[in-house]
């Protein structure tokens, strides 16, 4: 069986896998009411919030569109915090429904920097909400969401988080810092397949969605409150999905969230230090890299791409490879969800022996 170490989507404990087999059911009936309050209310456990939260059939992509054409009109002055490929994708879906972006990018490997971010909000006061990613995958670097929480809302604005990759596995008390939607997928920490976001709404994000102009329809959350209210979902969810969710916040609430966000500790170090006495470097600021996914840069002159293809065909080990301009330069280790020291010490053994016959 394939080692799947992608940062998402992440394998699937069996009794996960298992629930998704139970045949269909009313998804305007009780059984199907009491799941979804269930899996509601667990959410709100591991998001650490007391706000509205909605399961939403879709991509995580698809639920950065609905944090942005909820709570904004076009022509809104929106800032952009990048720091990679879904930092600018967050940007790009704000831009396609007309609000006026303003892209403030970081390197690539570092974290954004808050004063910098306090700066451009002081210079435009017409900025109404910041995009910001929490856990850059494309990169492996985690932003300081805390210090930058505290400038943004300080200055009055919306926060929009792409909690994709981090809500689940790295801790994100959404409502004490401040994040008015924030926006998970079931593919990632949550150790469930693709198909669903998560969205946590602020009183500060109802407020702004009063006013909010951009067309929409799918993603309405007023539609999502009113239906959730009877125990419902707007459109027909994914069914099988939502039963898969079900068991795995079962066991996630049985190992508890302190728990969960320790072991991804434990397991971003033992990653981190395992390519390091190797004689890789990482290409992320050590000081922010990511505990659930892992950037390495290729050895010199070699191809990453090459190595990820020796590791597959003599191991079964799936990595993720670098994106655009990153294709080939970097190779990246995922060690968010199901995942514990053995898969990831069964990594690092397959690395040793795999870079002698990379070819330069």
């Amino acid at each position: 069986m394939e080692n799947l170490r992608i940062p998402g989507p992440t394998p699937c404990p069996d009794e996960v896998l298992q629930a998704m087999t139970k045949q269909m059911i009313n998804h305007r009936g009780p059984e199907f009411r009491d799941i979804l309050n269930r899996v509601t209310e667990n959410l709100k456990v591991f998001f650490q919030t007391k706000n509205d939260l909605f399961l939403l059939t879709g991509s995580g992509t698809g639920g950065m569109e609905a944090a942005v054409v909820n709570t904004l009109s076009p022509g809104d002055s929106v800032l952009s915090v990048s720091i990679g490929v879904f930092g600018d994708r967050f940007a790009t879906i704000a831009e396609q429904y007309g609000a006026s972006v303003t892209r403030l990018k970081f390197e690539w490997g570092k974290a954004a920097d808050p004063d910098e971010v306090g700066r451009v909000l002081e210079a435009d006061p017409k900025i109404k909400a910041v995009l910001v990613t929490h856990n850059e995958t494309s990169t492996g670097v985690t932003n300081d969401l805390e210090a930058l929480s505290k400038v943004i809302k300080g200055a009055g604005k919306l926060l929009l988080v792409d909690a994709i990759s981090s809500l689940g596995s790295i801790d994100l008390p959404v409502d004490e810092w401040g994040c008015d939607v924030a926006v998970s997928g079931s593919q990632k920490g949550w150790m469930t397949p693709p198909g669903l976001a998560m969205v946590g709404v602020s009183q500060e994000a109802w407020q702004a969605h009063a006013n909010a102009k951009m067309p929409r329809f799918y993603w309405d959350f007023t539609r999502a409150k009113s239906y959730l209210e009877r125990g419902q979902t707007p459109w027909t969810p994914v069914i099988p999905t939502v039963f898969a969710m079900d068991k795995a916040l079962q066991i996630m609430m049985k190992e508890g969230l302190p728990n969960i966000i320790a072991r991804h500790i434990r397991l971003g170090e033992l990653t981190r230090q395992g390519v390091k006495s190797l004689g890789l470097s990482l290409f992320a600021d050590e000081k922010y890299a990511s505990n659930t996914v892992t950037a390495v840069n290729a050895p010199n002159g070699k191809n990453a791409n090459d190595l990820r293809k020796i590791l597959l065909t003599e191991n079964e080990i799936v990595l993720g490879g670098g994106q655009q301009r990153l294709d080939g330069k970097i190779f990246r280790i995922g060690h968010l969800g199901m995942v514990n020291e053995g898969d990831i010490e069964a990594v690092l053994s397959a690395l040793k022996l795999a870079l002698p016959k990379v070819e330069v």
